[in-house]
C-alpha cells in the first residue's frame, strides 16, 4: 500500500485553519443567535403593550356595562363583569386565530 505523497502547498497552516473555523461558528452560531435575539425582544416588547392595552380595554368595557340599568342594579352587578370576562374571552380568541406560524423561520 502506498502512502501519498503530501506536497507543501497542500498544508493548511494552523493559523488558518483557526481562523477559518471562528468564521465558520460566528457565522452558522453566532449571527443566528443575534437573529433571534432581536426577534424575541420585539415580541417581548409587543406582549407588555397589548397586555396594558387589554387591561385598560377590559376596564373600558367594564365601565361601559356599569352605565347600563344592568350595573344599577345590586341584584345583577355580578353580571357586567360576566360580560366583561366573555368579551375579553372572544377578543382573545379572535387574536390568537390570527396568528401566523412559522415566522421565526423565514
Amino acid at each position: 500500500m502506498r502512502v501519498p505523497d503530501y506536497k507543501p502547498e497542500e498544508k493548511v497552516k494552523v493559523s488558518e485553519l483557526y481562523e477559518l473555523v471562528i468564521k465558520y461558528a460566528k457565522q452558522e452560531a453566532i449571527d443566528p443567535i443575534r437573529g433571534a435575539g432581536r426577534w424575541i425582544g420585539f415580541g417581548l416588547f409587543a406582549g407588555v403593550l397589548i397586555s396594558i392595552g387589554t387591561v385598560i380595554g377590559s376596564l373600558g368595557v367594564l365601565r361601559l356595562v356599569q352605565t347600563t340599568p344592568l350595573g344599577a342594579s345590586n341584584a345583577w352587578s355580578w353580571l357586567c363583569y360576566l360580560i366583561t370576562v366573555v368579551i375579553c374571552l372572544v377578543v382573545g380568541f379572535v387574536a390568537n386565530s390570527r396568528i401566523r406560524r412559522g415566522t421565526l423561520e423565514k
